[in-house]
C-alpha cells in the first residue's frame, strides 16, 4: 500500500481527535521508557542517555506540540478563546521544558505528565489514572 493510500485510510477511519490521541500516546510511550534513568541520572550521565534515544523523543514530541500550538494559533480553529489560549501557554511551555531537558536538566516526568492529561482530554476522560498503552 502507498503512503498516500495508507494516509487516506487512516484519515478516513480515524477522527482528528484519535489521530492526535494515538499520535500523542506513541511518543509518551517514548519517553516514558527513558523518564526514569534520565531523571535519575547524575548531570554528567544525561547527554550519554539524551544519545541513547531521548533526544528522538524529545524532538518528536516537541514538533506535535508546535503543530498543536500552530493550529491553534488559526483563525479558523473554533476552540474557545479561553481554551486555546491555555492550551498555547501549555505549548510553550513543553517548548522550554524541552529545550531544559535536552540541555541535560530538568526533567522528563513533567512532559509525559502534561502529554497523558491532553491524552486522557482527547479520550473524553477527564479524571481517573491514565492505563498505559
Amino acid at each position: 500500500m502507498s503512503v498516500a493510500a495508507y494516509k487516506r485510510t487512516i484519515s478516513e477511519t480515524e477522527s482528528p481527535r484519535q489521530i492526535e490521541r494515538r499520535i500523542l500516546s506513541r511518543v509518551t510511550g517514548e519517553l516514558e521508557a527513558h523518564m526514569a534513568e534520565y531523571d535519575s541520572a547524575a548531570s554528567h550521565e544525561r547527554v550519554g542517555l539524551l544519545a541513547q534515544g531521548l533526544r528522538n523523543a524529545l524532538w518528536e514530541n516537541e514538533r506535535i506540540w508546535i503543530a498543536l500550538r500552530d493550529d491553534l494559533s488559526e483563525p479558523e480553529n473554533r476552540f474557545p478563546p479561553a481554551l486555546k489560549a491555555a492550551l498555547i501557554s501549555l505549548a510553550l511551555w513543553v517548548e522550554r521544558q524541552t529545550q531544559m531537558v535536552m540541555g541535560g536538566g530538568g526533567e522528563v516526568t513533567p512532559l509525559v505528565e502534561v502529554n497523558r492529561n491532553i491524552i486522557r482530554g482527547l479520550s473524553g476522560d477527564a479524571g481517573g489514572p491514565l492505563a498505559a498503552e
